[in-house]
């Protein structure tokens, strides 16, 4: 095999090896897709947002969430609704009142990354 050749079956080699690495990707499955969609639905609304953003410094109740949100008991409580049922707050009761707080950790670090990001300034980014 001349030079010229053999770079050219190196060349081809290095595609080869490439495409094979990206067919080494692997999806979420399904119910995972299924989930952090979900999740990011639940994110994607301006009131949920708000009530997750409240609730990254205290546990409310639906009162206090909807006297500093502004809106109804019946709207936060709509919406508390869904976030319990994508799992991202649960209600804790003592006595009559029941108090509202993160299920986790990781609603928290996920509100962390997001300040941090919107706050970066980006070159060519609207602002």
């Amino acid at each position: 095999m001349d030079a010229l050749n053999s770079d050219n079956v190196t060349k081809t080699s290095k595609k080869v090896n490439l495409m094979a690495k990206s067919t080494d990707i692997k999806l979420p499955t399904t119910i995972e897709l299924e989930k952090s969609v979900q999740l990011f639905k639940a994110f994607g609304d301006q009131t949920r947002y708000k009530i997750l953003f409240l609730l990254t410094e205290r546990s409310l109740s639906v009162n206090e969430i909807a006297e500093i949100i502004g809106i109804s008991q019946s709207a936060i409580s709509h919406q508390l609704k869904l976030l319990r049922q994508t799992g991202l707050v649960r209600g804790i009761r003592s006595g009559q009142k029941v108090n509202y707080q993160l299920s986790d950790r990781h609603i928290m670090t996920i509100f962390e990354q997001v300040r941090e990001h919107v706050s970066e300034k980006r070159t060519g980014a609207a602002n």
